[in-house]
């Protein structure tokens, strides 16, 4: 910027020699062939001191006037005398001159793009400029400019190994290699997506063996990918590695990699596990087994390797194999109905029940708990079964056995000083976990268990870890829990709204409900299955009639009350899930509803349990009420709320039904559409009413309201506790 530097404050900043500093520095004529180049510098100078908004000669992109003055002077003097060395430099050919002209030039417009794109701080750029000038020196007497990219910032290092005087320098490739490792270091967590770019660093198989250690189902994924990289994975000589690369190469390597440890640290060999792949039940009962001896391994402070894909696998196997049949058999007799899990053992019957619960319906439920102590004719039954398993999962099976009424009868089935200890265990150390599943668990507990002894005794534990627990998070959640579960009881008169500083949970009021026009605003999410377009027509069944009228879309409908408070229910059709027809109405549905600026406060999920994500996914902020018809577990809950904070969950123990759902939305809607709020208790009371035939009443009852929903209670309170202990 030799001719255009104008500015007061740099005119200040450089000064005059008359106040004892030097005088500005004069170009020395320019040979014409070289004069573009500097004309490129003063254009990039030029648009740097403009890229923080202001069209000046000052470059302020910080609150820190000093810094900015500096920055300027970087951006300007310093580089405007970087231009005057290289064209006094006698040592310096014409071409030379040249090359460190563009090079300038380059890193200026490098900077300036990163800046703008937000890829690098500002207050890098001394860095860099002092980075230029030191690889200039080691270019120009054939040294590797490595020693100054390791030196400096991966964003500094990065511009650097990209100019033009560098090109050709014997370190660029140390430089690259380099800053992959910076990068790899800067983002831990994506390290084998950047060595997919860069398979070839010298450091790969460090790289590689190192992941291997902490994420095994990552460097799986890789070795599956059929690329360069995935070789270099099959053909590691770490006996780690060298396993997971040996089943990804494998057509059945996914069956056996839930055995992984056990095959790393020669317990088992791909001979011992093949005879089980084609064979369910036997593989069933070969991954409980390891389960088993994993959760053995674990309480005694080990960790498997691939101990969640072991969990997960059981978990799938447990459903497919088991829950679905008996699910699906619900209207047979029992022989026929469970044949399927007559052969099981009762620590397989367990894990059936254990990995199961968020799909598997009350009636299989209790068909499968009785199964269990049916094989098992001993006393203590109970006892015998938790140290089976070696307690794994027991808090889980506490829950459920709570939830399906179970509880005091599994008990009884213990040693009395046994049970008090085990629901001991059940409330204590809910902080020491990393997620809130425990704590929600001993929430949902106590609103199932009927048993007013027990209940109070869980209340007593609670208050007794409340005084003990040393740590904030703990004191926050036993905290919360005591306050819950104080509040079940009306003689208490806890006012749970205001000590949790929550909304009300009985209630919804009707105004909370109503967008700014007044309007309410209910969506339900179908999906095109045979079973989506069936419930579809019975849904708009439900609404032929003088207080609503249909309007048809291409893609949608919309269901508009003509009586009373004004009501719109959006819905998209169950159209081909084959085609993703039904995901693309809902797209547009969504989209519609965005750009008029149409918010739902009632969203509802119509559609099996594996289509429930895809609902949650779309839920909109403004949701206040969300009726998940299908498993209402912990994950389901957490995620809603992460979106909806504070919105009323209605939920299931099992599978949603249609003949459960349809009556209660209708109802639902109806109270909306009358201008009443939506009281939980006489809602379900009315249900309660309507409900009466064995089928329906069996359903209804695994449907949790959102005043019972403790889990979602226990939640929505410790997030806003949180939040306010981060103001």
């Amino acid at each position: 910027m030799l001719m255009k530097r104008l500015s007061l404050v740099i005119s200040l900043a450089l000064a005059i020699s008359a106040n004892g500093q030097p005088e500005k520095r004069k170009m020395p004529d320019v040979p014409l062939m070289r004069q573009i180049f500097h004309n490129n510098i003063d254009k990039a100078q030029a648009n740097i001191l403009k890229s923080d908004g202001a069209d000046d000669a000052y470059f302020a992109p910080l609150n820190d006037e000093q810094a900015n003055k500096e920055l300027t002077d970087k951006v300007t003097s310093v580089i405007d005398d970087m231009q005057i060395d290289i064209e006094i430099n006698n040592s310096l050919d014409n071409n030379n001159k040249i090359k460190y002209l563009r090079g300038i030039s380059e890193m200026l417009n490098s900077f300036d793009a990163a800046f703008r794109n937000k890829s690098i701080k500002p207050e890098l750029f001394p860095a860099l400029v002092k980075a230029y000038k030191e690889a200039q020196q080691l270019e120009f007497f054939s040294n590797s400019i490595a020693p100054v990219v390791e030196r400096n910032e991966m964003e500094v290092g990065d511009i650097l190994v990209k100019l033009y005087p560098f090109e050709k320098n014997s370190g660029l490739k140390a430089s690259k290699d380099n800053l992959v490792l910076k990068n790899m270091k800067r983002h831990p967590n994506q390290v084998m997506q950047i060595l997919a770019r860069f398979p070839n660093v010298p450091f790969a198989d460090s790289v590689i063996r190192e992941v291997a250690k902490r994420n095994q189902e990552e460097v799986y994924n890789y070795a599956s990918a059929g690329n360069f990289l995935s070789r270099k994975i099959i053909n590691s000589e770490d006996s780690l590695v060298k396993i997971i690369g040996k089943m990804a190469s494998m057509r059945t390597g996914r069956l056996y990699f839930p055995f992984l440890d056990d095959l790393y640290k020669g317990n088992k060999t791909f001979d011992d596990i093949t005879p089980s792949l084609d064979d369910d039940e036997k593989y069933f009962d070969l991954l409980v087994k390891t389960q088993v001896a994993y959760a053995g391994r674990m309480a005694n402070g080990e960790t498997p390797l691939v101990y969640k894909t072991l969990e997960n696998k059981v978990r799938q196997k447990a459903i497919e194999t088991y829950v679905n049949v008996i699910n699906g058999l619900h209207e047979e007799n029992d022989d026929i109905r469970f044949k399927k899990i007559e052969s099981l053992d009762p620590i397989e019957l367990y894990y059936v029940a254990v990995m199961g619960a968020d799909q598997i319906y009350t009636s299989s439920y209790l068909g499968v708990y009785k199964r269990i102590f049916q094989k098992m004719k001993m006393q203590n039954a109970a006892d015998t079964l938790l140290n089976a398993v070696n307690f794994d999962h027991f808090k889980k099976w506490i829950k459920i056995a709570a939830g399906y009424n179970t509880l005091d009868d599994f008990l009884k089935k213990m040693d009395s000083a046994n049970a008090t200890a085990l629901m001991k265990n059940f409330v204590s150390n809910l902080d020491k976990t990393t997620t809130l599943e425990d704590a929600v668990d001993v929430a949902d507990s106590y609103a199932s268990i009927s048993n007013t002894n027990l209940k109070k005794f869980i209340l007593n534990e609670v208050q007794n870890n409340q005084s003990q627990v040393k740590t904030e998070r703990g004191k926050n959640i036993y905290s919360i829990l005591n306050t819950i579960f104080l509040s079940m009881d009306s003689t208490n008169k806890v006012d749970i709204t205001s000590t949790l500083g929550i909304q009300p949970v009985h209630f919804v009021p009707n105004a909370l409900l109503k967008d700014t026009t007044g309007r309410v605003i209910i969506q339900q999410y179908f999906y095109g299955d045979k079973d989506g377009n069936n419930v579809f027509s019975v849904f708009l069944s439900q609404f032929r009639n003088a207080n609503w009228k249909i309007i048809d879309k291409p893609e949608w409908v919309e269901v508009m009350s003509t009586k009373g408070s004004k009501v719109t229910i959006y819905a998209n059709k169950p159209l081909d899930e084959n085609q993703d027809l039904d995901a693309k109405a809902q797209k547009n549905l969504n989209e519609y509803l965005y750009k008029n600026g149409i918010d739902p406060t009632i969203v509802i999920h119509r559609g099996h349990s594996y289509y429930v994500h895809y609902t949650i996914e779309q839920l909109p902020p403004s949701a206040k009420v969300v009726l998940l018809g299908s498993c209402g577990g912990y994950n389901n809950l957490n995620d809603v709320l992460s979106i909806c904070p504070e919105a009323h969950i209605i939920s299931s123990k099992q599978i949603g039904s249609g003949l459960i759902n349809g009556p209660m939305i209708s109802l639902i809607s109806d109270n909306v559409r009358q201008g009443k709020d939506l009281n939980w208790p006489q809602i379900w009371s009315t249900l309660e009413k309507r409900f009466v035939d064995p089928t329906r009443k069996e359903r209804f009852e695994d449907y949790v309201p959102p005043h019972k929903n403790l889990g979602a209670i226990f939640i929505i309170a410790y997030n806003r506790l949180e939040q306010k202990s981060s103001i």
